[in-house]
């Protein structure tokens, strides 16, 4: 695209300007963007830029404002230090002029300039897809919140209906600067112009309003064609697989990566290497917008080719009970699943996004189970996209207190079987334990899983003491119901004869049988007690 620059040597340009090949449609919807950073506070021949600018506004919004979609943008108006600092201050409409006027009135600089996002959101709410927009961007600076204004405007140029920029550059520092801003205009077909002082700020939007206004663009020439043409879907959704495609392949270490629009040259994202293969997967990013597929060379990282793609937001729901018992299995449901590896995990209400307890992957399901936690509250059931590990969708549950009931005898003999019986079963993974008294929750000896019983024999230990039996929830090894039970040593007597020839059988008899799987033995004198 040519350049169109003017300054106090080439004014006598302005008229010709009005008939350039930048000019917009009569049909198109406008957004004047306008820069509301804390450097407008900075003086020219002793005026703020800001008082400037305020005064010959009029000189922009000519006749043509009466019958096109006129709406006004400001950025850095608000907060420091804030790059999302963008609002939109008079929606496109018509007969917006003298709104417009007054809200520029009102504006008081206060922070930076994210002028490319600004112009990105401009374009988005022209719906520049589908219309043909015209945005006019007025600035003093220049972009400073780490994106490139050039390459943004290429996939605007590349994406849009008949999508131009007008770039008004306002008392800048030097070339560097207006070629920084010049960018925007050139590759949408547009103008920019560059003013020193309030005489050449007010000509140069007189210029612009005169190309606004005009009706018949000249068709823009062909860009190049790029070495290695790339494709890929319009749009799709925000941490999902999509396909990419190429041609030529032209090294298998070379790869395909997606970038936010306006990241520099040799950055990436997610990506894979071509390899001896036409087309591959890609994993989205977790953040929606605009960004680029492209093309990169394994040894320089140059771009051989690009093309656009929007990430968009999924539509994801799940559905879970309003209330759970702590340590129970319940049901999570879900819909507009994203990618196989996203998940379904409870956490505490407001943990941190990437928290997880008890957890599944979605795979190709829509439903399945969850373990509540051990400990009652309020929680959190999340489906969570993989990449980026970012809440999707999320709703209340209630962990509430199992009635859990526990009955043992109260003694036994020390080694033999008894029966334990429970009620209130929580999960089938959940046992029934004897241990000593006072020992820490998570402590076990012979056990039985609860499974879909209500009642189990357990083995009591050897030692004689005071020992309890526990129903302990399996999530959390916590003690939900327990009994106290005695050991007591058994009295068992054993008989044989005082002497027998070696080899040869003897009978054994004993009284006081403990248990079946108690066992009668002969061994040397003095041998360890379990010697056999």
């Amino acid at each position: 695209m040519k350049r169109f620059a003017t300054n106090l040597a080439a004014w006598a340009l302005s008229a010709g300007l009005a008939c350039s090949a930048g000019a917009a449609s009569a049909a198109e919807n406008v957004m004047v963007v306008f820069d509301g950073s804390n450097s407008m506070w900075g003086r020219i021949d002793g005026t703020a830029k800001i008082e400037i600018a305020r005064d010959v506004m009029e000189n922009l919004l000519g006749e043509w404002t009466a019958d096109r979609q006129v709406g006004l943008m400001a950025y850095g108006h608000r907060r420091r230090g804030d790059c999302s600092d963008i609002e939109t201050l008079v929606a496109p409409a018509k007969g917006t002029r003298d709104a417009i006027l007054e809200r520029i009135n009102a504006i008081t600089p206060t922070g930076k300039t994210p002028l490319t996002d600004a112009v990105e959101r401009a374009a988005g709410e022209l719906s520049y897809n589908d219309t043909p927009a015209t945005v006019v961007l007025i600035s003093d600076g220049l972009e400073s919140c780490e994106r490139d204004p050039c390459a943004l405007a290429r996939t605007l140029e590349q994406r849009g209906v008949g999508f131009t920029a007008h770039v008004v550059g306002f008392g800048l520092g030097g070339r560097a600067d207006a070629a920084s801003l010049a960018c925007i205009a050139d590759e949408t077909g547009g103008q920019y112009l560059s003013a020193r002082n309030a005489q050449e700020l007010g000509r140069a939007l007189s210029t612009v309003s005169t190309a606004v206004a005009e009706e018949s663009p000249e068709p823009a020439p062909e860009p190049e064609a790029p070495e290695v043409q790339v494709s890929g879907p319009d749009s799709t959704l925000a941490g999902s697989s999509f396909e990419v495609s190429w041609a030529p392949t032209l090294h298998p270490r070379d790869y395909v990566t997606i970038v936010p629009v306006g990241t520099e040259e040799g950055a990436y994202g997610n990506y894979v290497r071509v390899e001896d293969k036409s087309a591959r997967n890609l994993r989205a990013p977790a953040d929606t917008g605009l960004y680029e597929l492209r093309y990169m060379h394994h040894e320089t990282d140059e771009v051989l080719g690009t093309a656009p793609i929007e990430v968009t937001e999924p539509d994801v729901t799940l559905e879970a009970p309003a209330s759970a018992l702590t340590g129970a299995a319940f049901e999570v449901t879900w819909a507009g699943r994203v990618h196989p590896r996203d998940y379904v995990t409870i956490v505490p209400m407001d943990a941190e996004e990437g928290a997880y307890t008890d957890y599944f992957r979605v795979g190709d399901k829509d439903a399945d189970d969850l373990r509540a936690p051990a400990d009652a509250g309020m929680y959190e059931v999340r489906y969570v996209l993989e990449e980026g590990d970012r809440t999707l969708a999320s709703q209340t549950i209630e962990v509430t207190e199992p009635e859990v009931t526990v009955d043992a005898p109260g003694s036994t003999l020390a080694g033999s079987a008894f029966e334990v019986t429970w009620s209130g079963t929580v999960h089938p993974r959940d046992y029934v334990t004897i241990v000593p008294m006072g020992a820490d929750p998570d402590a076990s000896r012979d056990y039985a899983r609860v499974g879909g019983k209500d009642a189990a024999k357990l083995k009591a230990p050897a030692d004689p003491g005071m020992y309890e039996v526990r129903y302990v929830l399996n999530e959390g090894k916590r003690v939900m119901a327990s009994r106290t039970i005695e050991v007591r040593e058994p009295e068992v007597s054993v008989d044989a004869p005082g002497s027998t020839l070696a080899g040869s059988a003897f009978e054994v008899t004993w009284s006081g049988t403990v248990h079946p799987r108690d066992y009668v033995t002969i061994v040397p004198m003095g041998a360890d007690p379990d010697a056999s």
